[in-house]
């Protein structure tokens, strides 16, 4: 098996979920995807699995959801010993690997980092993350030092409305937002 000292900011992966506990005893690991549809994580057939600094790439045998979550096989993880030793393992990808998005599509891990400005030029800060809320998905931005505060501000991800602009070889975005509210 082959295994790749990484750092845990390494920016050539991006997490697509964790291996959580083992499920059985054959070797089964539950699955916590970050990918929407979440199932579409069990299209990769070989993932980046990080312990520590350690990436090891995995070949993915077989998978299937399981109640409201997934379960996968791993090849060369065949009891629950084995399983157990790769329990809150992230699962990365490297991000050439992940299909290519038309113009106006993005993957979160892109839009992280980017400073967002007002249509003014207002400094907001920098988006933090972002999570669904079943509407729409939320930006979290938090101010930093070349922001107009502090303040962290939940904007909606509604590209057209609230996104105006993103420049993701600049850095940056500009939103329709209030810097009061």
């Amino acid at each position: 098996m082959t295994r790749f000292e990484t750092s845990p900011t390494d920016d050539t992966h991006v997490v697509l979920g964790k291996l959580t506990s083992p499920h059985g005893i054959k070797g089964w690991l539950k699955v916590y995807s970050y990918t929407n549809p979440m199932d579409s994580i069990l299209e990769y057939p070989e993932w980046w699995v990080r312990q520590g600094n350690t990436l090891t790439p995995m070949r993915v045998v077989q998978g299937s959801r399981q109640g409201k979550g997934l379960v996968v096989q791993l090849k060369g993880v065949d009891d629950r010993t084995a399983a157990e030793a790769l329990a809150q393992a992230d699962i990365l990808m490297p991000k050439d690997a992940l299909p290519e998005l038309s113009d106006d599509e993005y993957y979160w891990h892109e839009l992280e980092g980017l400073a967002v400005f007002t249509q003014s030029g207002e400094r907001l800060g920098r988006v933090s993350y972002l999570f669904e809320t079943g509407a729409n998905d939320v930006m979290v931005v938090r101010g930093d030092d070349d922001a107009i505060d502090k303040r962290e501000r939940l904007l909606p991800f509604l590209p057209n409305d609230v996104i105006v602009e993103i420049h993701l070889e600049e850095g940056r975005m500009v939103v329709d937002w209030d810097p009061e509210f």
